[in-house]
């Protein structure tokens, strides 16, 4: 069996890690002898145009890796529409994923689509409660929420409900925002105006389903798009602000009473990138582990990754496919079953 490269790859890759999801899918789909054309989210294309130039430098073939910036709707719908592209690596919202899909089908063409996310932290009422509400904290306010990965469901046990909630605000109150370039800054802005009229829409849509403003919840300052991080308390898993990825700084807290309630409220959920949870019960924490429907399970931390180990959700409006690790040798390779007789023929 040998492995040939899959072709060319069109990688569409959002804009709030626009260098870095970027690479995640340039560095295998080079390594593996793929050309790639990469269209930056419309939004911020300049690392990547950067990125083309410095690969040009470096000494890159020219045509090999090719920047390709403009609209989703035409330079995007272009690529995933053309009968030169062979595989379509797509990491962005689960509408246009879907669309991706359907229309790569038409040509029946290899797609890796990394969705949303609306991921459960569970917090069991035996955790440290101080060093959970810290990672909890950095889980849905590191880069103002704008992670598809973001803890933006805490779980609480009921016991500890109100302890968690206090200790998250104090977290929440301490946060600086400002301008990102300042190094007392600790909460920058959000992308755009749009972004941040969607995060204040879905916070008031909260208010109106019963959801308790333990802090946060408005417009911050009167220049550039910053939204107060923010912390929902007392929620049901049925309310918009707990199913809805909202792509803000705002934290959904859930009560529930024990592990079979946390784990069913976890799941019920159409998106399964990743998952957290914290408890000094280690046979609680594998056996809660195993039954959380998502690509990455943290446990008694939140957030870390590492290009060696596979990247995806379980489905549903979280993908198809994994990212990284070796998983990405499949994503970009064709596996060639190849058979040679030496022998008189029969």
């Amino acid at each position: 069996m040998t492995r040939q490269p899959v072709g060319v790859v069109a990688a569409i890759v959002p804009w709030n890690f626009p260098l870095m999801n970027a690479v995640w899918k340039i560095a295998p789909a080079l390594a593996c002898g793929c050309t790639v054309v990469l269209k930056p989210a419309e939004l911020t294309p300049l690392s990547a145009l950067r990125l083309g130039e410095l690969a040009l430098a470096a000494g890159l073939p020219p045509g090999v890796l090719n920047i390709v910036p403009g609209l989703g709707n035409v330079a995007g719908q272009s690529l995933i529409e053309h009968p030169g592209v062979d595989k379509i690596s797509f990491t962005g919202s689960p509408q246009v994923g879907k669309h991706i899909m359907a229309t790569a089908a038409q040509q029946c063409k290899r797609v890796t689509l990394e969705l949303g996310g609306k991921s459960a932290n569970i917090i069991f009422a035996d955790a440290d409660l101080d060093a959970a509400a810290h990672a909890s904290g950095s889980g849905i306010f590191f880069n103002a929420g704008q992670v598809c990965s973001a803890g933006s469901r805490i779980l609480v046990q009921e016991s500890a409900h109100g302890a968690l909630v206090e200790r998250l605000v104090d977290r929440a109150r301490r946060l600086k925002l400002g301008n990102p370039f300042d190094p007392d800054t600790t909460m920058g802005p959000l992308i755009s105006a749009v972004q941040q009229e969607r995060v204040i829409r879905h916070v008031t849509r909260g208010l109106e389903e019963g959801v308790r403003v333990a802090c946060g919840g408005e417009v911050h300052g009167e220049q550039g798009y910053f939204v107060q991080p923010t912390v929902l308390a007392s929620a049901t898993n049925d309310m918009s602000v707990a199913q809805e990825e909202i792509f803000g700084p705002v934290a959904t807290v859930i009560p529930f009473k024990d592990d079979a309630e946390a784990i069913r409220i976890a799941n019920t959920s159409r998106y399964s990138l990743a998952a957290g949870l914290w408890t000094r019960d280690v046979t609680r924490a594998h056996r809660t582990a195993q039954a959380l429907r998502a690509g990455t399970v943290w446990i008694n931390t939140f957030g870390p990754t590492d290009t060696r180990l596979p990247w995806g959700g379980f489905g549903g409006d979280s993908g198809v496919g994994r990212d990284l690790g070796r998983t990405a040798l499949d994503n970009y390779t064709e596996q060639k079953a190849v058979w040679l007789h030496l022998g008189k023929v029969a």
